[in-house]
């Protein structure tokens, strides 16, 4: 990232480094002023935000990682505006200066990571339990008052921390710079670099049986698309021809070693989050830095919640099967627990009586 430097200061739980908002070169005069650029940044950043939200968050859920999620796509907004106003107007007009937005708004994006996660992982937990077995509308004000009172103590955390004060730096080179003070996230950072290497230690013992697995996670998805069209189908009186055809093939071409559960998970995760993980470490890799309020975003969130769905999957799935109360994810759980024992059970047709067909007494599959 071109007006980040790497960080030059760490501490404990956070990463610092400078952002770089105006520099002059004093032998040709050139004078930069990179508030256009962090203003780019954050509409890039609201804009993958957008597409993520709508390929991974679609449906509404109650779920407090849901509503993180939802909360995160808000400060976007006004963090764009602010920059935008700011931008406009210049930083002689404005109210707040650019260097306050970037310091304040990476140290509140840094402050999120930690208790998003316990509190998400905490939230799936208690899901079957007394607590968790609440209406919608009672989870929905829950998880809106936790996720209202973590940016709030975000806030608080970001103004009695950071120092916004511009700090001008000059180079041998001959180049003048003024720079701000922001924060990297540490969690994500070790999140990212954890799960990746991980991950691949995970996949090198079942390298050579991988791609054979994934095809047939495929044709059980495939028959799990099957079976709810199947089911769409109110006018259907047996099952399809073609859908009989697909479980004799999978039945015949099952006969291979299975992966262990705990893997067969892992590979489902792997499957749809390994790009963005191969990414963000590549970035790490070369030494690129990048603040909070950039790394803190949708992507991350939505790939720790497959991890702890797929975490807290595993452990429920011993006593309640495939079946359970968590919300649907982007990675397919049902089908790589199906990929593990070996099983697609197809849920029993229940017949119903049509009465619009009553002489020929059709049975209708629901």
């Amino acid at each position: 990232m071109l007006p980040e430097l790497p960080a030059s200061l760490a501490t404990s739980h956070t990463i610092k480094m400078l952002a770089i908002i105006k520099e002059w070169k004093e032998r040709s005069g050139i004078h930069t002023d990179n508030t256009e650029m962090y203003l780019l940044l954050m509409l890039f950043k609201l804009g993958l935000d957008a597409v993520v939200f709508y390929l991974c968050c679609r449906k509404l859920h109650t779920s407090f990682l849901s509503m993180c999620s939802r909360s995160i796509i808000l400060a976007d907004l006004v963090m764009v505006f602010c920059m935008s106003t700011v931008w406009l107007l210049g930083a002689e007009r404005s109210l707040v200066s650019p260097c306050f937005l970037l310091a304040h708004t990476s140290a509140t994006f840094a402050a999120l990571p930690l208790p998003m996660t316990c509190l998400g992982l905490l939230d799936y937990c208690i899901e079957d339990t007394c607590i968790g077995n609440q209406s919608a509308l009672c989870k929905f004000l829950r998880n809106l008052v936790l996720t209202l009172l973590l940016w709030i103590v975000a806030v608080i955390y970001s103004f009695g921390t950071m120092n916004a004060k511009l700090i001008e730096l000059d180079y041998e080179t001959g180049v003048k710079a003024v720079v701000c003070e922001v924060e990297g996230s540490m969690l994500v950072t070790y999140f990212t670099l954890g799960l990746f290497t991980i991950v691949l230690f995970a996949m090198l013992p079942f390298w050579s049986r991988i791609l054979q697995w994934v095809k047939e996670a495929d044709r059980i998805s495939e028959l799990r698309e099957e079976q709810e069209n199947q089911r769409s189908d109110f006018f259907t009186s047996t099952p399809s021809t073609e859908t009989k055809r697909c479980q004799e093939k999978y039945l015949e071409e099952t006969i291979y070693p299975r992966p262990p559960l705990w893997f067969s998970l892992t590979l489902g995760f792997t499957m749809f989050w390994m790009p963005y993980l191969a990414i963000s470490v590549m970035c790490l890799v070369f030494g690129y830095g990048v603040p909070a309020y950039i790394t803190v975003n949708l992507l991350w969130l939505e790939c720790t919640n497959s991890l702890l769905v797929g975490v807290v999957f595993w452990v429920k799935s011993k006593s309640q099967g495939p079946y359970s109360h968590l919300p649907e994810n982007v990675c397919l759980w049902n089908v790589y627990w199906h990929l593990s024992k070996g099983t697609w059970q197809q849920q029993r047709p229940t017949a119903v009586f049509n009465p619009s067909k009553a002489k020929r007494n059709t049975l209708l599959y629901v």
